[in-house]
């Protein structure tokens, strides 16, 4: 009688075995719909039925949880100065500092989704963006940008790059005539030209002499700041 009670009132804390899922959103609502609780980790999808399963990083806690993290700075460990296949097909640890990559990201956001952008800078203030449109196109684009309908306390430091392709140091695709900007900027990104956040820059330890190389949310703390930590997170919005 007690364990019946027990198991009423609370969920039974576990992952679903079985089937691959969509996205980190799909897991979510899996386990609600079998009274289950879903926990933060590591977990692997399949957003489409042409796409081999992969591994990624579920947050299940920020906002009302469900989100797939594309992208992670938080210590420096890893180098995002990197050429155009890395970040077409991903790097880093997924515990740690990481990109998913393009590949992955494109086929996350086939469905209609939503970006959520989490900052703190190194006196322990935090900040976030939201967006309510966000697409990532395939190769032949370059990676082509959509984002729209921002909200939060972060400030809007992508809209400058919306319609962007991708750029690296190894492949221009900004609209720069007189350079690379991820040559200039030392990372890779959705480059205009040149940016007004570069999340995957150069990381440093706040207050900065350059200009705009390191980790920037430039309506946040300006292009001579380097973050401490970021977080891009996608997941699919609800029509």
């Amino acid at each position: 009688m007690k364990l019946s009670i027990f198991l009423f009132l609370y969920c039974i804390c576990c992952t679903i075995g079985g089937p691959v899922f969509k996205d980190c959103y799909d897991i979510q609502w899996r386990n609600k719909a079998a009274n289950r609780c879903s926990f933060s980790g590591i977990y692997e999808v399949k957003p489409t039925n042409d796409v081999t399963p992969f591994k990624v990083y579920c947050d299940m806690k920020t906002g009302d949880g469900g989100w797939t993290v594309i992208q992670r700075r938080m210590d420096g460990s890893v180098n995002f100065y990197r050429k155009w296949r890395d970040y077409q097909y991903g790097f880093g640890n997924l515990h740690g500092e990481f990109w998913l990559g393009l590949d992955k990201i494109s086929r996350l956001t086939e469905a209609q989704s939503c970006l959520r952008v989490d900052l703190e800078d190194f006196e322990k203030n935090v900040r976030y963006a939201n967006y309510s449109v966000f697409s990532v196109r395939g190769p032949r684009t370059n990676y082509w940008l959509t984002i729209g309908g921002y909200s939060g306390n972060a400030g809007d430091s992508l809209a400058f790059h919306n319609g962007m392709g991708f750029t690296t140091k190894d492949r221009d695709h900004d609209n720069n005539r007189d350079s690379n900007c991820a040559e200039l900027f030392k990372g890779g990104w959705w480059y205009n030209a040149c940016h007004a956040s570069n999340l995957n820059g150069w990381y440093q330890y706040g207050p900065t002499a350059s200009y705009a190389t390191s980790v920037v949310w430039a309506h946040f703390k300006g292009h001579h700041y380097s973050l401490k930590f970021t977080e891009m997170k996608v997941k699919r919005c609800s029509t």
